[in-house]
């Protein structure tokens, strides 16, 4: 869902809340008696956050919800409200958890059809989704007065994942390959084009009622990459490549020459230069576009968030007072605690520092730092399960030193988790995003390189 640019102009909008309650209560009373191996634990972990997208998923629509709160208190009265972006990240985590065995693969397609049927029949602006939809309708929810419209940076995460499910599916027997073929159709629906508003860049938000009226046009540096990546790959809408380079790239003006700890940055993070920005800027675009190998002229996309991430790093170990160290650190956009210690959101990053750790900043960042990020994995299962664990993996936000947890899950939240630790253990959606043909050709088309890929 989030996004920085917008976020840190509504860091209180949420409120949140939802209807069931804890199925695994024991998890959190009983202790570990048998230390788990690293990957054992890895296990547990993606297993029990996998159930968000499964087991809490929205249940008209089978999509993510756009949060979940075990305790069942939804102030807004919203738990039917699916999130476009966190339901893409949640496509990918149905692929990993059918692929793991977590379900069946025909209790698991029969899933993805229902997903596929709702969205097909949902709301759309030029082919594009709105960032929240009505899980019982499938009307948009307006994410905001103006903001009630299409949502081209949510719909491609969304659109991400359908990539990456079609690609699962399209070898399959003849149900799969059904499955296969309404995830392709959606797909190549998105009018990228049309989202350019006739300029050399991509703009966040079209409106049927204000039209352009948002005017936020995707400069880069920050989570919106991916987007440019498939309006370069669409095979029915495509853009221009002088999109990228004059609007995303900003002419070349993207780059960066600073240096944190040491540690180039690459590319100028917007609105937070000297130490990047948070942590989600290194997982959305990510999550199925692998940036091993993968540069352009301007950067090398695996230093640029390997040094984003050990600068966030640095910055928690370097500044204990808020209770971080080297196995609790971690700030990204997330749940937050207010000054009055009620529940409220924040873009948390260096610059903006609120003594909150969100455990999804360390979990997807494990394909970059595994063994910081590891260390953090088990001091939460192992020293504060208690106060951190529920029926959906690792609450979403965190101070410990202020005895302060946000009981609740978030869908963009727990989707990197699952899908990043599936590119750490075994590459698979980063290999069914890369492959894609489509993909390939718009990489090609905007100057990218990528030896793993022969690219």
């Amino acid at each position: 869902m989030i996004r920085f640019s917008l976020l840190v102009l509504s860091f209180a909008f949420l409120s949140c809340g939802s209807k069931e309650q804890n199925q695994n209560e024991e998890d959190n009373t009983k202790p570990s008696i048998e230390k788990l191996t690293d990957e054992q634990l890895l296990d547990v972990v993606q297993k029990q956050t996998f159930k968000y997208f499964w087991d809490y998923a929205e249940p008209n629509s089978g999509l993510a919800r756009e949060r979940y709160h075990p305790d069942g208190n939804y102030p807004e009265n919203d738990a039917n409200i699916v999130t476009t972006g966190g339901s893409g990240f949640g496509l990918m985590a149905l692929v990993a958890g059918i692929d793991r065995g977590y379900v069946s693969k025909e209790e698991g397609v029969k899933r993805l059809d229902k997903i596929a049927d709702f969205l097909a029949k949902a709301d759309r602006f030029h082919g594009a989704w709105s960032h929240w939809i009505d899980g019982n309708t499938g009307k948009v929810k307006p994410f905001g007065t103006k903001d009630n419209g299409g949502d081209l940076v949510e719909t491609s995460f969304l659109v991400s994942g359908f990539i990456t499910v079609r690609e699962y599916l399209k070898t399959g027997n003849e149900n799969e390959k059904a499955v296969a073929a309404k995830y392709d159709a959606l797909w190549k629906g998105v009018d990228w084009q049309w989202y350019t508003n006739n300029k050399n860049v991509l703009y966040w938000h079209w409106s049927p009622s204000y039209a352009w009226q948002m005017n936020f046009p995707l400069e880069g540096y920050n989570e919106c990459l991916i987007t440019y990546v498939l309006a370069a790959s669409s095979p029915t809408h495509t853009i221009d490549a002088k999109a990228y380079h004059e609007g995303w790239a900003r002419s070349g003006a993207i780059v960066s020459s600073k240096t944190k700890y040491n540690l180039p940055l690459i590319l100028k993070h917007n609105g937070a230069e000297e130490f990047g920005g948070p942590l989600f800027w290194a997982h959305y675009s990510y999550v199925g576009l692998d940036p091993n190998q993968l540069s352009d002229k301007y950067a090398d996309y695996w230093n640029l968030n390997v040094n984003q991430t050990k600068i966030n790093y640095q910055y928690c170990v370097e500044n204990p007072k808020n209770g971080y160290s080297a196995d609790y650190w971690g700030l990204t956009a997330s749940y937050s605690r207010n000054p009055d210690g009620s529940i409220g959101y924040n873009a948390h990053m260096p610059s903006n520092d609120q003594g909150v750790m969100s455990p999804t900043a360390a979990i997807s960042s494990i394909v970059y730092t595994p063994k910081e990020s590891m260390a953090v994995i088990r001091n939460l299962y192992d020293n504060h399960k208690q106060e951190t664990w529920g029926n959906a993996g690792f609450y979403d936000a965190l101070s410990l030193q202020n005895k302060w947890v946000a009981k609740r899950y978030l869908a963009i939240d727990q989707g990197p988790e699952v899908v990043m630790i599936e590119n750490y253990r075994s590459g698979l959606l980063w290999k069914l995003f890369m492959n894609a043909p489509e993909v390939k050709e718009g990489l090609t088309k905007l100057g990218f390189k990528s030896g793993k890929y022969g690219i």
